[in-house]
């Protein structure tokens, strides 16, 4: 026991054995716990800035690269390393050591794996098997990490018993910290660092490096934001931003997830990637566990469908009744589908831990590339050097063998031999050995050929390394081909979606969805591109029963679909497409009971999917399987009807094959089956036939012939009519009309002298039904300075038109001549006709 000494007491100088010191009981505590504290710190817990490893992860790349388990050599029992881990370098546990090789080897916890492993290496959910059972090997991207060990590229040490010398760090030809991340608890600090793209960080690495004072704003956009190993989506990008600034931060990591239709009206949600560090049998427990205690209600069943091929693939099947995106919610707000990650960059860097941001991190990995190429240029430049000065002497004698024969055979031992060498030829004491050590084949002249080659590429490569050497920006260059050849060979595609916006405001958004009820409503589509959804109940400042009139409209309607508010609805696009969209997302715009809807609250198609160049919007699908199914018509006269079962996954599905230069100029979802399909011919003709005479066909199918147009002809209009009575009509009579406008071609749409353009308005009843392939018949005669019809559209009165930029045009009456030229068109002509929503 210690006891305290008076403060005039002195420790003597020499203490023997048997000598008990007095010690100050606080100044023991104090010391032995900061020694404690700086080995835990130091030796166990916290990564090295360089390269990104805690001792004990180093170590075990070091022994297995000593023992040579690279990627081309067989696998090895992972107790046989553990075994060489803990003897030579790392006296610690076997059990500390396993776990430490475990995590290098899980695809699931390193972004870029560095240790192959064979067997059962664990998952998010269970622990790897014991270490007699499994196998292991270094991956290639290891190699990055312990190439040029043998290159004297970094400083040796002794290992625990100064039997062996190990690397106080590796020469990591990759920024490992950045790109896999790490984590530890010390004494008094933590480090918890999140995985990144290689490739991102590569890019960065090289922009720093060739422009050294980059800010964070230039090097994010390199660097967007983490790349987890699991993928989902990672919420908060201010957050990011503030961890690359001071090293700190907190973001929050949701699972990818789809939802899907099921039979019986049910759904299904079906989660294919989860949260880092989350493993599928913890989302299970704890879903059970709300839905037992009646927390979370809407889920029938669970299923974890997860295999090799598959990958992750957890189903949660649905009652009737309940919204998708409702369920998905709450399961995000109560399950860990999100978690929060905390980010706190602590790195050793000169021994001392240090808390960095984004340009820290990369600029104390470069600092420490510029030390590893330097040293193992100075290194590779000294044997090339005395390479070089043996090879010169071995030339010097190859060139006097004569003398060097006779001296060699004169010498009575080889000290006299070395020595007469020196004297006459002038070698140094190294290269008078190695002549003596000349194998008799180099007299033949191939040999001496290859030497004086073998001469001449040294003088190359030692120049070249002076200059490396002595030119910063050529060593800084060569740094950066290195790292673009790691990212090239190792780099994969980013896995995690970044959701821009303030953490704080995404979480509230989220929160304020909740609150929207799962009610029926309708999607438009404007003719002029845009969605917005409308309930169904009539606004109160409409007054009930009213039909709003005048031109204070804007839009002709051209497409409706009837859903939910959580429900998805699919756009009909002129590529033969149809792109899910979520109907929460569209902007909503007040219901009327009857007359025009204004859409000017409403938003354009493009900022809620990915159209591709000239592709158009042009009908929309409820996204319901069964039923009569859409149908759609191209250009060519192509008519092709599908009754789809809609794929689980992807936001874009192909409904029709197109042929090279053909394209969609009509798409709708059918009634019953039995509505009647419309198409119009620039050369004025329409032809009428009903939609049982067309076949329903695969998604993959090319159609069918749906009208037979004369050369150079093209269908400029494409309707579906139902002619079922309509219900709920107040005071409108619908009878079923067919609105044509004759013009100039798109590219001479301004009008100028000698042109004209007119439009008419005809009762269907008046055109006859004709057989599918035909020619159908004439229904617009056009006027002189018209070229061809540029419009066709039909379906039950009253129709509404509008130009390109929405604004209303008024219909002529209608006219009873189905092949008369109707009324001409004063100001710019209808580009869309559609029917007012109700």
């Amino acid at each position: 026991m210690a006891r305290k000494r008076s403060s005039s007491s002195t420790i003597p100088p020499f203490v023997g054995e048997g000598t008990i010191l007095d010690t100050d009981v606080v100044q023991e505590i104090e010391s032995s716990y900061l020694d404690y504290s700086y080995s835990v710190i130091y030796s166990r817990a916290l990564p090295d800035a360089r390269d990104g490893l805690k001792p004990v992860h180093r170590r075990i790349l070091y022994s297995m690269a000593d023992s040579g388990l690279r990627p081309d050599r067989p696998y090895v029992k992972s107790a046989r390393v553990v075994g060489d881990v803990m003897g030579k370098y790392h006296p610690h546990g076997d059990g500390a050591i396993y776990d430490a090789m475990v995590r290098l080897a899980q695809p699931f916890a390193m972004r870029v794996p560095l240790i192959d492993g064979h067997g059962n290496w664990g998952s998010p959910d269970d622990s790897a098997a014991a270490s007699r059972y499994t196998e292991c090997r270094l991956t290639p991207a290891a190699l990055l990490l312990t190439d040029g060990l043998d290159e004297e590229t970094v400083d040796l040490e002794p290992n625990y018993d100064g039997s062996l010398q190990q690397p106080s760090v590796l020469p990591a030809a990759m920024p490992n910290l950045l790109v896999n991340g790490a984590s530890g608890i010390a004494v008094g600090m933590a480090t918890n660092m999140i995985p990144h793209n290689l490739v991102e960080v590569v890019d960065a690495a090289r922009h720093l490096l060739a422009h050294p004072s980059a800010d964070l704003d230039e090097l994010m956009r390199f660097v967007p934001g983490p790349d987890l190993p699991t993928g989902g989506q990672l919420l908060g990008m201010t957050e990011v931003r503030a961890a690359y600034e001071t090293g700190r931060g907190v973001v929050r990591i949701r699972a990818t997830a789809e939802i899907g239709p099921l039979p019986r009206g049910k759904s299904s949600i079906t989660i294919t990637e989860l949260p880092f560090g989350v493993g599928a049998e913890r989302v299970i427990a704890k879903v059970k566990e709300l839905v037992t205690s009646k927390k979370l209600q809407g889920i029938a069943d669970v299923k974890d469908l997860t295999d090799r091929q598959l990958g992750t693939h957890l189903v949660f099947e649905l009652k009737a009744g309940f919204s998708g995106q409702a369920v998905l919610a709450e399961l995000f707000r109560l399950t860990p589908l999100e978690e929060s990650f905390g980010i706190n960059n602590v790195a050793l860097v000169d021994g001392q831990p240090r808390t960095l941001g984004l340009v820290s991190l990369l600029e104390v990995f470069l600092a420490h590339r510029v030390d590893v190429v330097t040293r193992r240029s100075r290194f590779r430049l000294r044997k090339a050097e005395e390479r070089a000065h043996l090879v010169e002497g071995l030339l010097l004698a190859l060139a006097n063998i004569d003398d060097v024969v006779r001296i060699i055979r004169g010498s009575r031992d080889i000290g006299e031999a070395r020595a007469s060498l020196i004297a006459l030829l002038g070698l140094s004491d190294l290269q008078a050995g190695h002549v003596l050590d000349m194998q008799l084949r180099r007299l033949v002249a191939l040999e001496v050929a290859k030497l004086e080659t073998e001469l001449a590429e040294l003088r190359e490569t030692i120049t070249y390394l002076t200059s490396l050497l002595t030119d910063e920006g050529l060593l800084r260059a060569v740094i950066g081909e290195e790292l673009a050849e790691v990212a090239a060979e190792h780099g994969t595609p980013r896995r995690t979606v970044l959701v821009g916006g303030d953490l704080r405001a995404l979480v509230t958004s989220r929160a304020a969805s909740l609150e929207v009820v799962d009610e029926p409503c309708d999607v438009v589509l404007s003719s002029s591109g845009l969605l917005a959804r409308t309930p169904l109940h009539a606004d109160p400042a409409d007054g009930a029963g009213r039909r709003r009139t005048g031109r204070s409209r804007h839009d002709a309607v051209v497409a409706g679909v009837r859903t939910t508010t959580r429900g998805r609805i699919g756009l009909l696009t002129s590529a033969g497409r149809v792109l899910r969209v979520g109907v929460l997302d569209l902007p909503t715009v007040p219901a009327v009971t009857t007359g025009a809807l204004s859409l000017r609250g409403g938003a354009p198609a493009t900022e809620f999917a990915a159209l591709e160049r000239g592709e158009r919007v042009l009908g929309l699908t409820s996204l319901r399987d069964g039923g009569p199914g859409l149908v759609l018509a191209t250009a060519s006269g192509v008519i092709k009807r599908v009754a789809p079962e809609w794929p689980a996954k992807g936001d874009a599905v192909e409904v029709l094959a197109l042929r090279a230069g053909d394209e969609v100029v009509g798409a709708a979802e059918l009634v019953d089956g039995e509505d009647e399909l419309v198409l119009f011919a620039s050369t004025g003709d329409l032809l009428r036939f009903p939609a049982s005479a067309v076949r329903p066909q695969g998604r993959a199918a090319a159609g069918m012939a749906g009208m037979r147009l004369m050369p150079g002809a093209v269908v400029v209009g494409f309707s579906v009519v139902d002619l079922r009575a309509p219900e709920g009509v107040l005071d409108v009579v619908d009878e079923p009309v067919v609105v044509t406008a004759g013009g100039l071609p798109p590219e001479g749409r301004t009008r100028g002298p000698g042109t004209a353009s007119s439009v008419k308005v005809t009762p269907l009843s008046e055109y006859p039904r004709k057989g599918r392939a035909t020619g159908g018949v004439r229904c617009h005669r056009l006027l002189s300075g018209e070229a061809l019809l540029v419009l066709g559209w039909a379906g039950r009165a009253p129709a509404w038109a509008a130009t390109t930029s929405g604004d209303p045009v008024d219909l002529p009456a209608t006219h009873g001549r189905r092949d008369g030229s109707g009324a001409p068109v004063i100001g710019p002509r209808p580009a869309a006709v559609g029917r007012p929503h109700r």
